[in-house]
């Protein structure tokens, strides 16, 4: 099974998108280029032929020369193991048989169209030294905007080699075969006009041109009987389309077109008024040419040939009264011996296959044990050929999967047979899938039945942390449970809400759950307290990895205010010493008693001032002096938000003057 498989490690088979007797064509995904193309893959069948192989790769490599807007572009061609492809373009749309199928018939004009588009691109084959040679509706695309694209450039070339041998495969492609071609002979350019002209006929009538009960039938009519009339069918077509199909139909090569764009060129004026009262097109006949092959209107019986011919030999001779002689009768007898010798000519030209050895047609020993098919195929009269073990998921081990020819055909006797023996299903020895992405995995394993389970761990979400079986056993796939066990990732934590915890709690909470407390900030706050979480980083209830950072933002408490200045104006008055103390004095000095009154001396006080505030304290006096008299003094103050401010005014250590000052006062 080839849906899901990667080919080249880079084409990705996404679906079969059609098939013939030679390939399947897939859509597949370009893992590199990120696109979608469509992949040809010569069938298995043949992919054992050398000949046929080594055909199918030179003609896809020699169609990659080809670079059209109307042909399917070739972007690779390869091998992995035994598959044989062609990467394409993927044309996204209908071919041009589904589009007859729909629509026909197809206007003329409609008709012309396609037909320029098609000769252009067989144009550039030819150009290229390359003949199609299985020109067909099945074989061109219709993209979305309705533009031609020809596809199996060359590959029709590998299968001539073997098709028209094979019944089933001529009728494929027998309605569009050129005379030559039925005749056994060369393809060549005209081989491809003459395809391009039975398209144009069955474009313009939905019909085509020449019908029968086998292929032989219709490779006889493509031989023997000319193109029938379109105007017969369509009386409205113009005579001069219908004659663009009959020179391009024309039974002798020489008679078609020269080349592709000689009939493109006709197509270019076809619908044009002048040459709207064109004669019908007539094959210019020379007496002088050897007729290869008549043209027999219709098919006749053995008996018919001899009559028609004794008819026409006696017609010759008779004369209205007149005996008949002897030499009539001798050349009646030589007419019906030369329809025999015709006969038998035309049976060897036609039919070469009827003279030769007698075929039996081979058994069919599909799921027969070896030793039995062998003795079957030889009771037939054949000879055992090369026996081929191939991998099968339907038959059983040391069965036939099928023969070469295949079951069915006639081949004569004593021809071999080539078999193909089951050797098991697929066995596929298994990888070390750990530490890889289960996805890309399952997509590498689509025949697995594959089971998942989950668990946390360090690992990325979705890596296999383990599988079982192990790496390097050897199972079958649809017989194997493969089982992973793939990481949720790393077991998360819930963050708790730190909002108005202090450094204290922070530092038990890092302790107790594993994470990393950061302080990151610091910021004023006018209701978290100094010293408090503020905010946090994760958010509270978050699903994070242990060990993970929290980053918490500190209260720095409300914003502060700025220092407010308070001058206090304070008078220091002198005290004057009692008098008492002065006569006292007075009497201790003796004979200077009058002039100590008349000039008194003034007693010392010493002064010391103290003020708390932002920048001073108490414990020391901002200032000291010695009064001698009355002082008023101005005191400044620095006071800080929320704080207060203080002095004392001392006069021989004796407080004379105190005050508080708040900031708010």
């Amino acid at each position: 099974m080839l849906l899901g498989k990667r080919i080249s490690g880079r084409y990705k088979l996404l679906e079969m998108i059609g098939g013939g007797g030679m390939s399947n064509v897939y859509l597949a995904h370009d893992m590199i280029l990120d696109r979608d193309v469509a992949i040809k893959i010569l069938r298995y069948d043949f992919a054992n032929e050398e000949e046929l192989r080594r055909r199918f790769q030179r003609e896809a490599l020699s169609a990659t020369s080809l670079t059209h807007p109307h042909i399917v572009n070739i972007y690779d061609v390869g091998e992995d193991e035994d598959i044989h492809y062609i990467v394409m373009e993927y044309v996204k749309g209908k071919t041009l048989k589904e589009y007859i199928l729909q629509n026909a018939p197809v206007s003329p004009t409609k008709s012309v169209l396609f037909m320029k588009q098609l000769t252009s691109a067989i144009s550039t084959a030819h150009n290229n030294h390359i003949i199609h040679r299985d020109i067909k509706p099945q074989n061109i695309l219709l993209d979305e905007e309705e533009n031609v694209k020809v596809t199996d450039f060359g590959i029709a070339m590998a299968l001539s080699a073997t098709s028209y041998t094979q019944t089933n495969s001529v009728l494929g492609t027998v309605h569009y075969l050129s005379p030559e071609q039925a005749r056994g002979g060369t393809a060549t350019k005209q081989s491809d006009i003459y395809a391009l002209g039975i398209v144009l006929f069955e474009l313009l009538t939905g019909q085509l041109p020449f019908s029968g009960e086998s292929a032989v039938s219709i490779a006889l009519k493509h031989l023997q009987t000319e193109t029938p009339s379109i105007r017969k069918i369509i009386p409205s077509i113009p005579q001069s389309i219908e004659n663009v199909v009959f020179k391009a139909t024309a039974k002798d090569p020489k008679d078609r077109y020269l080349t592709a764009e000689e009939m493109a060129d006709d197509l270019a004026t076809a619908l044009s008024p002048e040459r709207a009262e064109e004669a019908k097109f007539a094959v210019a006949i020379d007496d002088d040419a050897t007729k290869v092959l008549p043209v027999i209107k219709e098919p006749v019986s053995f008996n018919e040939i001899a009559d028609t011919q004794k008819m026409s030999t006696s017609d010759k001779v008779s004369k209205p009264g007149k005996p008949k002689s002897k030499n009539k009768k001798k050349k009646i007898f030589g007419g019906i011996l030369g329809g025999l010798v015709l006969l038998i000519l035309l049976s060897f030209i036609v039919f070469p296959g009827l003279f030769k050895a007698e075929k039996v047609e081979v058994p069919d020993v599909s799921n027969l044990e070896l030793e039995e098919a062998i003795e079957q195929l030889e009771s037939e009269g054949f000879k055992i050929g090369d026996e081929t073990l191939e991998v099968s998921d339907e038959v059983e081990e040391n069965k036939i999967i099928r023969t070469t020819p295949e079951a069915g055909k006639f081949r004569e006797k004593n021809s071999e047979i080539h078999l193909f023996i089951s050797s098991g299903k697929e066995s596929f020895v298994l990888e070390n899938y750990i530490g890889k992405n289960i996805d890309q995995v399952t997509t590498l394993l689509p025949n697995f039945n594959i089971e998942i389970s989950e668990d946390f761990d360090d690992q990325p979400k979705g890596t296999i942390i383990k599988q079982t079986p192990a790496a390097g056993e050897e199972v079958i796939p649809d017989e194997t449970d493969l089982l992973f066990s793939v990481s949720k990732g790393p077991d998360l934590r819930t963050v708790s809400d730190l909002t108005d915890w202090n450094e204290k709690a922070l530092s038990d909470y890092e302790k107790s759950s594993g994470f990393k407390i950061k302080v990151a900030n610091r910021k004023n706050s006018d209701s978290i307290p100094k010293g408090n979480v503020m905010e946090q980083s994760p958010k509270p209830n978050a699903k994070v990895d242990p060990g993970s950072t929290i980053n918490v933002t500190i209260s720095d408490g409300p914003k502060a205010k700025p220092t407010k200045f308070v001058v206090k104006t304070v008078t220091i008055p002198y005290e004057q010493p009692a008098e008492e103390e002065k006569e006292e004095t007075v009497e201790g000095e003796g004979d200077e008693e009058e002039e100590i009154k008349e000039e008194p001396v003034a007693q010392k006080q010493v002064v010391r001032i103290y003020i708390e505030d932002k920048t001073r304290s108490m414990l020391e006096p901002a200032e000291e002096f010695e009064l001698t008299e009355t002082v008023v003094k101005q005191l400044k103050l620095e006071i800080s938000e929320g704080q207060k401010a203080a002095y004392r005014i001392e006069v021989n250590s004796k407080t004379i003057l105190q005050e508080t000052i708040g900031y708010d006062d």
